[in-house]
């Protein structure tokens, strides 16, 4: 069904204190709901729709819209305490361990995600240990719907500072929580549920540097993994980077938050040295790594038809790529990929993205003069933008070590191609100077051999150049 239908109300004359606290809706109808469900997972008598196994593959239609209306209901607090005090969360806990629909576990599992959402039914759920490790088997499940809602009740959890840890210890101490998402991150089509799985692995990166290097570090099947039909009888050996790759190429076409996210973790990965060597000691050296981060840059994002606004919204992606090839080019200077000459059009990339920061930074200036009343407030956010900062920094950084690996013959080949220019070349030392002044005079040595007039030129445009030469 396109959508779920929407919520009952009590009738007015239904009895007074029907009503779930504030809202129209009937406590009698939730709790004949809930019974209703009990009875499904429970039967008093054989059912005739049931399995051989004797538990329904299929909900009725009436059960699953009653259901569904329950999921749309829980979205509100009053509604979402009154399951709580109804003991819901048992209740599903009988529907997980019993019911062969994956609809319905995935309804439950749906549930208890919005019910998640208010703090102290949150910590109830996540200090339930049984309810945690059962929440936690269903990444195993074979249904991407019931996968979505276990990945987004464990998002929701892990938000919560007050209960994340708790998630955060019992996942470092359940090893199948890795072959799991591995196994959907490496397997999986589904756009949704990539993304909303990859949000899940960036705030467990992210809150705990301990359990990231676990799973770096975890190279072994240790677990059944996932049933699904297609499936080998054994699992391969993880490992996080070519899984976080293979989720990557799947979402960056459909989904740019998704991109986002898996570039984050790659990020993270480079935070420790044993990420950066995760990336670069893998059997192909990093290429694959480099090679989509290269595409990504040069064919994708910030694009020379695009406007300058434009890295305005995809500023954190951009940085997340970029420091992950600035990590990998101070490691692996002898791979064949980090060879200048098959990376001059990312030179050219680096620059463009300088000099839409530019045009970004200039129209942030006309605004303020335009609109003096709001200077306190609108100038200062469009004077020191946070992300856009820490894009520039990377970039320079990234820019300045290729910059000086630069020979003659590379230098040459920028000029024929159009990635150095004098335009581009003025822009690159305009940001690079000072902090990076003897990479900006080893460049300018090697271009004085490829083209004296271009090199003084901008000599006469950077006076603390000719100083030093």
């Amino acid at each position: 069904m396109d959508r779920n239908p929407s919520p009952p109300c009590s009738d007015a004359e239904e009895e007074e204190g029907d009503a779930v606290g504030n809202t129209v809706y009937s406590k009698h109808w939730l709790f004949s709901v809930l019974t209703r469900l009990i009875e499904v997972i429970a039967p008093a008598e054989p059912d005739p729709a049931a399995s051989p196994e004797g538990a329904r593959t299929e909900l009725d239609e009436e059960m699953e819209n009653d259901i569904c209306k329950v999921w749309d209901m829980s979205m509100d607090e009053d509604v979402a305490l009154f399951l709580q005090e109804f003991n819901a969360p048992d209740i599903f806990m009988g529907v997980f361990a019993k019911s062969k629909c994956p609809r319905l576990t995935e309804i439950c599992v749906g549930i208890l995600g919005n019910m998640a959402c208010f703090q102290d039914i949150c910590m109830s759920i996540s200090k339930d240990e049984n309810l945690g490790q059962v929440l936690l088997q269903r990444l195993c499940d074979s249904d991407s719907p019931t996968l979505l809602e276990t990945s987004r009740l464990l998002l929701t959890c892990l938000s919560q500072p007050e209960v994340a840890n708790i998630w955060v210890e019992r996942i470092r101490e359940n090893p199948s929580v890795y072959d799991c998402v591995c196994f959907i991150m490496s397997s999986s089509t589904n756009v949704d549920l990539l993304v909303k799985v990859g949000e899940v692995v960036d705030k467990l990166f992210d809150l705990d540097e301990e359990l990231m290097l676990n799973w770096i570090k975890n190279g072994t099947c240790q677990s059944v993994g996932p049933s699904v039909d297609d499936s080998p009888e054994e699992l391969p050996d993880f490992k996080i980077v070519p899984c976080i790759l293979e989720a990557a190429k799947q979402v960056r076409s459909d989904n740019p938050e998704g991109l986002d996210v898996y570039m984050h973790i790659l990020q993270l990965l480079t935070t420790v040295d044993e990420g950066i060597q995760a990336i670069v000691q893998a059997p192909d050296g990093g290429k694959e790594t480099w090679s989509l981060l290269y595409d990504l840059v040069c064919q994708e994002l910030c694009q020379p038809d695009d406007p300058p606004i434009i890295v305005q919204e995809q500023k954190t992606v951009l940085a997340s790529i970029l420091s992950v090839l600035s990590a990998m080019f101070a490691s692996q200077t002898e791979q064949e990929y980090t060879r200048m000459r098959k990376n001059m059009p990312l030179i050219g990339s680096l620059i463009r993205i300088l000099q839409y920061m530019e045009g970004c930074g200039k129209r942030a200036l006309d605004n303020s003069k335009e609109s003096k009343q709001e200077e306190t407030e609108r100038t200062e956010i469009n004077e020191e933008d946070f992300h856009l900062k820490i894009l520039k920094d990377i970039c320079c950084e990234l820019l300045s070590n290729m910059l000086q690996e630069l020979t003659k013959e590379n230098t040459l080949e920028g000029l024929h191609q159009g990635h150095l220019n004098e335009q581009t070349c003025s822009c690159a030392f305009q940001n690079l100077l000072p902090l990076y002044f003897a990479s900006v005079e080893s460049f300018l040595e090697v271009l004085r051999e490829a083209d004296q007039t271009l090199a003084d030129n901008l000599e006469k445009r950077f006076p603390s150049l000719k100083v030093h030469t």
